[in-house]
């Protein structure tokens, strides 16, 4: 092992590696929960910092703490906020069901450090570090912090990008008139920019339905302590620290009514995630329509180009791929496995405290970022550089035998079908069968059969 030191808890002694800052709690997790390699994200490692500094500022305005401590235990979670520690917080997911791992981890870390700072061994990290609070009602205030932060900071602003790409697609593209397909089928026409408007309504009502998922985010299991009860707590605790944390974070958090109800329940996770997959079925939907609609780039689709950013193949040369297409799928599909996940863990809710957080707040904030991340991808590396393809668009519309539709009102739908079946059989246009068929002339056909009348 090394050079190291002992220390001791309620367990006995431990030896730590020389240089790690954290305590007994956290050496004991490490060696008895050698499980995979996924471990708890920064993330909520820093909004349980900023719970424990808001803390120590409550406790100093109290009085409860001597504002040495109080200062010591600020500054030191001023440097971990800073990334000045983040090698000191290296427990894993796979840990006990409500975090206190890593809550101790965060309060040992910030103790050790606090008492360098202050040059003596005077900080606690249970009496002082984590005063009035225990990881039941900690560990889940930080996830709804660190969940809505993450949100607001990675996804929301991407969505908002990829609709101002999307918007600006609708606008030039509003004149280029396509044919449609429904159950992979040719259908009527519409414009391009019709089509892409579907696209971006996905995102904005997508970002509306995430919004308002987010928001019961704002409410903090803080001052409920053990079983909700606030026991330990001075009265107001829950409530000073909604205010402190607004403050510091610029988010209106609120204390909750119920804490019995935050600390048992991860509705409002469960229900916020469930607005994330819905966004993902929405970009895989999207995905699928570029890969799609520029397949080609001679013997498919080929109605829209898209960005050759690299080479396709290993074998055949000049082949570009949709490769920011199938990134975000996969991303996507990602989303839909953490979304099961999340939902099952957010059944185990067992009495007084749910036992599966840290795996629910892993998956969440693992959506947040790779949705994020793959959406500025795609809309920077695919979308934005996306062009029609306009001498195919003309060729798939001038041949295609949805047109007839314009003819229901006039010869009814039987005769039309009667169009179609003879121009498919005999592989005519729809103009020279009506013509053999004699149901209607060329001058009204022309008339009736217009494209441009058909989007309006």
């Amino acid at each position: 092992m090394g050079e190291s030191r002992i220390q001791k808890d309620s367990f006995g002694e431990v030896e730590i590696p020389e240089g790690k800052e954290w305590g007994a709690q956290t050496q004991r997790s490490l060696e008895n929960f050698r499980i995979g390699t996924e471990k708890i994200p920064l993330g909520t490692i820093y909004a349980l910092v900023y719970i424990k500094k808001a803390a120590a500022q409550l406790h100093r305005r109290r009085k409860l703490i001597e504002p040495s401590i109080a200062d010591a235990i600020c500054k030191a979670c001023d440097e971990i906020l800073a990334g000045d520690w983040d090698d000191q917080f290296p427990l894993l997911v796979w840990q006990t069901g409500s975090g206190t791992q890593t809550n101790m981890n965060v309060n040992e870390v910030i103790s050790r450090r606090g008492n360098q700072i202050l040059g003596r061994d005077k900080i606690h990290p249970n009496d002082h570090v984590n005063k009035s609070q225990s990881s039941n009602d900690v560990f889940p205030s930080a996830m709804h912090i660190s969940a809505l932060l993450t949100a607001k900071q990675k996804l929301m602003p991407a969505i908002m990008g990829i609709q101002k790409a999307l918007s600006e697609k609708v606008e030039a593209n509003k004149d280029i008139i396509k044919i449609g397909r429904t159950h992979l089928q040719d259908a009527t026409p519409l414009t391009l920019g019709q089509e892409i408007s579907a696209w971006e309504e996905m995102m904005k009502q997508g970002y509306g339905a995430l919004e308002k998922a987010l928001e019961p985010l704002k409410e903090l299991a803080l001052g409920g302590t053990a079983v909700g009860t606030g026991l330990n707590a001075p009265e107001g605790f829950g409530e000073e620290m909604a205010d402190l944390l607004s403050e510091m974070l610029g988010v209106d958090f609120r204390s909750a009514d119920n804490k019995f109800y935050q600390l048992t329940s991860k509705g409002a996770l469960v229900n916020s995630h469930g607005a994330i997959k819905t966004l993902a079925c929405d970009l895989i939907k999207i995905a699928n329509d570029v890969r799609m609609l520029a397949s080609g780039p001679r013997c498919g689709i080929g109605e829209i180009s898209i960005p050759s950013n690299e080479p396709g193949s290993s074998i055949m040369p000049g082949k570009v791929n949709p490769t920011q297409c199938e990134a975000l799928i996969m991303v996507a599909t990602q989303i839909m496995g953490n979304d099961v996940s999340i939902a099952l863990a957010g059944s185990q809710g067992n009495f007084q405290l749910n036992v599966s957080m840290p795996l629910i707040i892993y998956n969440y904030l693992q959506s947040v970022t790779l949705l994020g991340d793959a959406i500025n991808s795609f809309n920077s590396k695919c979308l934005q550089g996306i062009k029609p393809v306009n001498h195919n668009i003309e060729d798939h519309l001038d041949s295609s035998l949805m047109l007839v539709t314009a003819l229901n009102q006039h010869l009814g739908y039987d005769k039309g079908g009667e169009i179609v079946k003879k121009a498919l059989e005999e592989n005519l246009t729809l103009q020279e069968a009506a013509a053999q068929l004699k149901l209607i002339s060329e001058e009204d056909f022309d008339r009736i059969v217009d494209p441009r009348k058909m989007v309006r």
